[in-house]
């Protein structure tokens, strides 16, 4: 099922979403090693400068600062995940002041339902902590994203609906001979209907293994689905250049693939690790 937001946002699409978080962080002096998800609450403005760059750069849709702000992927700082999710729902909106919406982001716990780490019971508390505490702080929607496991997926989906925002559900591909396979094996295919079938608003992909390989994803995915289909692809692949990730792919590059992702079906755009706003910026400029 799809809410009658995301229905009025892909009426125009396609539509222009943000691009990576952690380097434009580091680039605000988060230091190395520190989880980035804190500083909403110790340097809210150092994190309001990153959401506002997007923001000015052409996001419609941004997120907020929580990708690894529940409580199991939180460890020693758990006691925090409302006040920490809360407050990214309430910096993106003030970056985004009417210009944008903001949609929560959840990431993995870190924690596997396949070997017993985890039940699913203690899962669904945990996403349902996160995603009740970003609505809260006034998030406009939520999106499970960089998953890899199917059933996490699901359950993450199924406690982020209670909060009654639409949600967008996203699984990371980039294993397998064409890199189209989740780290569990799960293909395009299987997630667009598994979550169709769950009740997501949006079907996606985001990160993995780069701009280049995204369009047949993209394509999977629609052709397995009728709903709406999100797409946050990496600028390429990294290369370690001493102690140093980097990503060699420009922002010009970056909209050339882009284009044939959106030709592909995608109706929401954007970019994961190596995309900056500038990146976006290049987008909105090129992008119908």
């Amino acid at each position: 099922m799809t809410s009658q937001l995301i229905t009025d946002l892909v009426a125009n699409r396609p539509v222009l979403t943000d691009g990576g978080w952690g380097t434009q962080l580091q680039a605000q002096g988060l230091p190395a090693g520190h989880r980035p998800d804190l500083w909403n609450v110790t340097e809210p403005a150092r994190v309001e400068v990153v959401a506002q760059s997007y923001v000015d750069a052409g996001s419609q849709i941004i997120l907020t600062n929580t990708f690894q702000a529940s409580r199991f992927a939180l460890g020693s700082d758990a006691g925090e995940v409302v006040a920490i999710n809360r407050a990214g729902a309430e910096i993106s909106q003030r970056a985004a002041a009417g210009r944008a919406r903001v949609f929560g982001s959840m990431g993995p716990s870190n924690k596997m339902l396949i070997t017993g780490d985890v039940k699913a019971k203690d899962l669904d508390e945990c996403f349902a902590e996160q995603a009740s505490a970003l609505a809260a702080g006034g998030a406009d929607g939520i999106v499970i994203e960089t998953m890899s496991d199917l059933e996490e997926a699901r359950i993450a989906l199924e406690a982020a609906q209670r909060t009654g925002l639409p949600v967008v559900a996203c699984m990371t591909f980039d294993t397998g001979k064409n890199k189209d396979r989740t780290m569990m094996g799960v293909s395009p295919a299987q997630a667009a209907l598994a979550l169709t079938a769950a009740g997501a608003d949006v079907i996606g992909a985001n990160c993995g293994a780069g701009i280049e390989m995204a369009a047949p994803i993209c394509a999977a995915l629609a052709d397995a689905t009728d709903l709406p289909v999100w797409i946050k692809a990496n600028a390429g692949l990294p290369e370690l250049v001493g102690r140093e990730v980097v990503y060699r792919m420009t922002p010009a590059e970056f909209v050339d693939h882009a284009g044939r992702v959106v030709e592909a079906g995608a109706d929401f755009i954007g970019g994961c690790c190596g995309t900056t706003p500038e990146f976006v910026a290049a987008l909105s400029a090129q992008l119908p």
